[in-house]
């Protein structure tokens, strides 16, 4: 029987998923069109992902489907035996994930492991496959495929890993690409060429795409249709023009405003620096073989100057690998200097002996952008926070006073205080962050280095992390310097912003002054490649 030309590429009708009594998926239904691009939104835990593993018939075994069905061009992915989907599962839908280090082999280099793909679906001998893997490669624009292909993953950087799995995803010539978060492990610019060559190569080649994000910028710029999900269940579906001229749900009209963010901060007046960087330098020496001198460096910080006041928070923004972190980490003390000053009150951090800092590390503290790692599985929220508090001899010494007062911190971060006795496992991400805010403040530091805090939270989380982090500048006083790579957030979080580059600082200002009228050509580069929403809702949300 001939499929009539109207048939949808992908039909989802109805899906139920659920595990034990609870309904994590409830009658989802979403239709995808050839060469469409589809995009599937909604916060963390929503079920985007889970969506996508039903569509791959790839749910966990606790998992049960209830109801409904999912088709592809009119017939039933559910109905057909293993080894048909599996067969399907590359050739005719194909999958690309979040964090590509975790998806690639460690062991295996790039090439083999995009051939093994090549010669399980297409049947191609060694060579016929390589070569493919290597046009492949150069679709992609992974430079010099030929030296990469013999490559390692970590010898890869993350956009380059990316577009490994892009390869690998379009090796069988998919008709639909499922791209899971594809780009948010990525800075803008990275980004920005990723979505722009995913768009190019599917014009090129006619596929469809299902693109699962929480990025509503990234939505505006890449999707034809538009649904929002929202605990199991689509709550708005839409052609991208009209959902963000007017987006009809009350909980799109909240992702909508959360990502738009709050209105820049008001100025106060300056006080004196609590934290001025002078000419810092921080070279990592190359090593040489055996025998031979160390006779180059890497320069991750070359003659930085910077200052942060009082109460006040600093934006260091910039592609990975421009020496961000490392700044953050020599103000933490925790890299060595080979040149410049940190002067915190007037005190040069980097002249003082490990003793003499003692003191420093309650004065500075840290919160890091993977709330779980930076977390000890094996320790209850309590001890965590307590870990930094005795270690530093901060806070009440009896064990019940310093309880109270761990509970009184959990709630002022907006926790519930029985969190303190729980494990990190059992908290969301946005959670997690509360914790790791938490532990910083025990302490009652002067200044918080916040490296990269939101990127691994999604729009909604985000939002409320930021919030949260503004109101307790305001109680407590404390400074930031908040180390990002996304633009979007700077004016909701900071008061001044610096550019840093390749080790060194281009540009620095007001926010207002670098954000809209940027003068380095490096900065209005990383404006354009930042994802925006639509003038439409910025002026809805006005």
């Amino acid at each position: 029987m001939g499929r009539m030309e109207q048939t949808h590429l992908l039909s989802i009708e109805n899906l139920s998923v659920s595990v034990g009594e609870e309904r994590l998926l409830e009658n989802v239904s979403i239709t995808i069109d050839r060469g469409e691009t589809f995009a599937l939104v909604g916060e963390s835990g929503s079920g985007k992902s889970l969506t996508s593993l039903a569509i791959m018939r790839l749910l966990p075994e606790a998992l049960s489907v209830e109801s409904g069905d999912v088709k592809l061009e009119g017939e039933s992915l559910f109905a057909i035996p293993e080894h048909e989907m599996q067969h399907i599962r590359g050739s005719r839908i194909a999958m690309i994930f979040q964090e590509p280090m975790s998806a690639l082999n460690p062991v295996m280099t790039v090439g083999a492991q995009v051939e093994e793909v090549v010669r399980l679906h297409l049947k191609l001998s060694r060579a016929e496959a390589k070569a493919r893997v290597l046009s492949l490669f150069e679709e992609v624009a992974i430079p010099d495929p030929h030296v990469r292909y013999g490559w390692y993953p970590h010898q890869l950087s993350g956009g380059q890993k990316q577009r490994v799995m892009i390869a690998m995803a379009l090796a069988c010539e998919p008709e639909l690409l499922i791209a899971d978060e594809p780009t948010t492990a990525l800075d803008v610019t990275i980004q920005a060429q990723v979505l722009e060559m995913l768009e190019k190569i599917k014009k090129e080649r006619g596929f469809s795409i299902l693109f699962i994000t929480h990025d509503l910028a990234v939505v505006s710029q890449v999707a034809d249709r538009v649904a929002v999900m929202q605990k199991g269940r689509i709550v708005e579906t839409a052609e991208a023009e009209r959902f963000f001229k007017g987006p009809k749900h009350p909980y799109t009209q909240q992702l909508l405003k959360d990502a738009l963010g709050s209105q820049e901060r008001t100025l106060t007046p300056s006080t004196h620096p609590l934290l001025e960087v002078r000419n810092l330098k921080v070279h990592f020496p190359v090593k040489k073989r055996i025998l031979q001198r160390n006779s180059s460096s890497i320069k991750a910080v070359d003659g930085v100057s910077l200052s942060i006041e009082k109460g006040k928070t600093l934006a260091l923004v910039g592609e990975s690998g421009s020496g961000k972190s490392t700044l953050g980490q020599a103000i933490l003390s925790l890299v060595p200097v080979t040149e410049g000053e940190i002067l915190f009150d007037g005190v040069n951090l980097a002249s003082l002996s490990k003793v003499q800092l003692q003191p420093y590390r309650q004065k500075i503290q840290v919160i890091f952008q993977d709330p779980f790692g930076a977390l000890d599985p094996r320790m209850r929220v309590g001890e965590i926070i307590a870990e930094g508090m005795e270690s530093l001899g901060v806070g009440p010494t009896t064990k019940q006073a310093r309880r109270e007062a761990i509970m009184k911190l959990l709630q002022k971060v907006e926790l519930d205080a029985g969190a303190i006795d729980r494990y990190p496992h059992e908290f969301s991400g946005g959670q997690r962050q509360r914790i790791g805010i938490a532990r910083a403040l025990a302490v009652k530091p002067e200044l918080i280095v916040c490296d990269e805090p939101t990127s691994a939270l999604d729009v909604t989380v985000r939002a409320q992390v930021l919030a949260l982090l503004k109101r307790l500048q305001e109680e407590t006083g404390v400074a930031y310097l908040f180390i990002t790579h996304d633009l979007s957030i700077v004016p909701a979080i900071a008061d001044e912003v610096a550019v840093m580059q390749r080790g060194k600082i281009v540009e620095q200002g007001s926010v207002a002054e670098v954000m809209k009228y940027p003068q380095e050509s490096y900065t209005k580069m990383l404006l354009a490649a930042a994802p925006k929403l639509p003038k439409t809702i910025q002026k809805a949300f006005a």
